[in-house]
């Protein structure tokens, strides 16, 4: 006997989905930091490979493990960013890494946040088809982002991370295919 299950993907996954494989490739990230409120710069670039992740790949099902979920399976789709960025100014420094996101609902479940290696949570919602905004808070820290499709060639994101009400640091970024 042959049993079908039927599972059914909501709006919302379905556009977190969308978003991930046409975010998919290779990307040149030109980026730049301003420290608040002395106004610091620091500009740096990053290549950064995003890989989509559908409902079942083991890095989500260990995603799962790692944050307790009660059903292993339940990530509906997620991606796999990795990265490696040189500072403009000390062409010496450089940084690499990598992070899992999986979505559920209308939270993104993440291995490691921006300034922890511990797991976290972020809240997402869509201002528009192409534009994904996403919300961390830990540590004491807000990290409020901004992710624009621009075509199937650019994006633009843009990051701002706060601490007692008081804006800290702006990110901005253009991101460029290659």
């Amino acid at each position: 006997m042959t049993i079908l299950v039927k599972t059914t993907q909501t709006a919302d996954e379905q556009q977190i989905a969308d978003f991930f494989r046409d975010s998919a490739g290779t990307w040149r990230s030109e980026r730049r930091y301003y420290t608040l409120p002395e106004g610091k710069t620091q500009e740096l670039v990053s290549m950064i490979a995003i890989h989509f992740l559908p409902k079942g790949d083991q890095e989500l099902l260990t995603l799962a493990q790692i944050h307790n979920l009660p059903n292993l399976d339940s990530l509906s789709c997620g991606a796999k960013v990795s990265w490696q960025s040189m500072d403009l100014e000390n062409l010496e420094k450089k940084v690499h890494g990598q992070t899992i996101f999986g979505a559920l609902g209308k939270i993104l479940y993440r291995d490691r946040g921006f300034a922890t290696t511990k797991p976290v949570t972020a809240e997402y919602a869509f201002s528009h088809a192409y534009t994904l905004s996403l919300r961390t808070e830990y540590n004491g820290a807000v990290f409020e982002e901004e992710i624009k499709l621009i075509g199937d060639k650019y994006r633009t994101r843009q990051t701002i991370i706060s601490r007692d009400g008081k804006h800290l640091t702006i990110g901005q970024y253009l991101e460029k295919r290659v």
